[in-house]
């Protein structure tokens, strides 16, 4: 087995030499064959080797004699050790969680401090090719996203270094030999055979039957794993790109807004993930209800004829749609009817959602005297250009005026009703400075420019 994770750790270069390595250590015989393994490297390799342990409180004094039973285990192997005892029960009632979450919630936070107290480059966990497949074939049963049949990452960013788990490439089997051939008696959780955890239920339950079909599952399930990582790693990246160029964030994580027409112009795989982008950046903590049927109802409304429609999410998130626009914001922080943000589509036609449609064309010949046309020297603005209702602090500045003017006191002065003021289209720049009231005022840009290329909008609107 040592030669078979040397080889693995090389090819996937998880360490360097004298690297300061932190092994998370149960007692187990996981963890427990994965420190000795590094303890054998030590002098090879020119590690600084540490242990760290964690008394979870769950097992009365048996979870204390396991944290008792590695700190002898360093000392007679000179290893620094690291231990302490964690109140989970009290954690997991105040906050409201299961004792998994809670325990694994309570350890990371402790791991994470003492790597960065010790500058430790790598956090070394004992998971194996065994439980790699369990998380599988979990995600497999448990959810429909390409991203829970990912399995567990080989590496990851954590603290001060990352996080790595060099028994990926070996077995349960393979690890419980290394012990008994270095005369590694570790401890035992009777916890690991209770079937009431889902994880021991598959552990014990579904994989004997599935590495009886397949005994190298541990291989074939790692290569799936690494490469839907990479792929999963690019798709979410292009997504990244996407949503930069197709949804419109506000400032209080409250409302999101997009382009229909645009948004579909995009794959369809992206378009999943940029969904659950915006669901991650509107909720604090994804609520479990959320599904792929949520996922789907959202591809619908996508996709529809019709013009206008809303549907509910958990925690009372509305999903809007009207016309070519469409909204998530949550209830009672805003009516959509009367709140809007688009990019304007240059050139192109932008869809407001009452249906009216603002024109947008480059041109060298620009038509000036009306009151629903405004042109600007294309040099002049930063673009993209948007369109949105009124939001507090707007101001409008124009030729004559000494200084600015609050778009609130602009809609004052021409008598214009609050109901309307709501939902008055303002074109601004992309760095949101007002440029006309569409119908109202025609403001200037921040820049004066004459290149005898101009950008000219177009606006109707049935109320105006």
């Amino acid at each position: 087995m040592e030669n078979i994770v040397r080889a693995f750790i090389k090819r996937h270069q998880l360490i360097k030499e004298h690297s300061t390595i932190m092994v998370a250590v149960s007692g187990g015989p996981d963890s427990m064959a994965l420190l000795h393994f590094f303890w054998n490297l030590r002098e090879e390799w020119h590690l600084r080797l540490m242990a760290i342990s964690v008394d979870h409180q769950l097992r009365s004094e048996e979870s204390l004699e396991d944290l008792e039973y590695v700190k002898a285990f360093c000392r007679e192997r000179d290893i620094m050790f690291i231990g302490t005892s964690l109140d989970v029960p009290a954690y997991k009632q105040e906050w409201k969680m299961g004792t998994q979450v809670a325990a694994r919630d309570l350890r990371y936070q402790f791991f994470g401090d003492q790597m960065m107290l010790y500058g430790a480059d790598c956090l070394a966990l004992g998971h194996h090719g065994d439980d790699q497949t369990e998380t599988m074939v979990m995600g497999l049963v448990n959810s429909a996203s390409a991203k829970s049949l990912r399995g567990m990452p080989l590496e990851r960013d954590f603290a001060s270094g990352k996080i790595i788990r060099p028994f990926l490439c070996v077995t349960k089997e393979s690890i419980e030999h290394y012990c008994r051939e270095h005369a590694i008696i570790p401890r035992r959780d009777p916890s690991n055979n209770e079937l009431t955890y889902t994880r021991n239920y598959f552990r014990n339950k579904v994989l004997p039957l599935l590495k009886d079909k397949n005994p190298n599952l541990h291989q074939t399930t790692r290569h799936l794993s690494c490469s839907l990582q990479e792929d999963e790693k690019f798709l979410e990246q292009e997504a990244e790109k996407m949503a930069k160029q197709t949804v419109i964030f506000d400032d209080q994580n409250t409302v999101v807004h997009l382009n229909i027409q645009t948004f579909l112009s995009y794959p369809r795989s992206l378009q999943r993930r940029v969904f659950h982008l915006i669901l991650n950046y509107l909720y604090n903590d994804i609520p479990k209800k959320i599904s792929y049927v949520h996922e789907e109802q959202f591809l619908t409304m996508l996709n529809a004829n019709h013009g206008s429609t809303r549907i509910d999410f958990p925690e009372c998130l509305k999903l809007e749609r009207s016309y070519q626009h469409m909204a998530f914001y949550f209830k009672n922080e805003q009516n959509s009817s009367f709140f809007y943000h688009m990019m304007i589509e240059l050139p192109g036609e932008t869809v407001l959602p009452d249906g009216m449609t603002l024109s947008a064309e480059i041109t060298g010949r620009p038509r000036m005297k009306d009151d629903f046309i405004y042109v600007c020297d294309q040099e002049a603005v930063a673009l993209p250009l948007h369109i949105r209702t009124r939001k507090p602090g707007d101001r409008l500045r124009w030729k004559g005026l000494n200084g600015s003017k609050k778009v609130k006191d602009i809609f004052i002065d021409a008598k214009i009703p609050l109901h309307t003021r709501d939902t008055w289209p303002v074109i601004t720049d992309n760095n949101d400075n007002v440029l006309w009231l569409a119908g109202l005022k025609k403001g200037l840009p921040p820049k004066q420019a004459d290149t005898g290329t101009y950008i000219q909008l177009s606006f109707k609107h049935s109320d105006v």
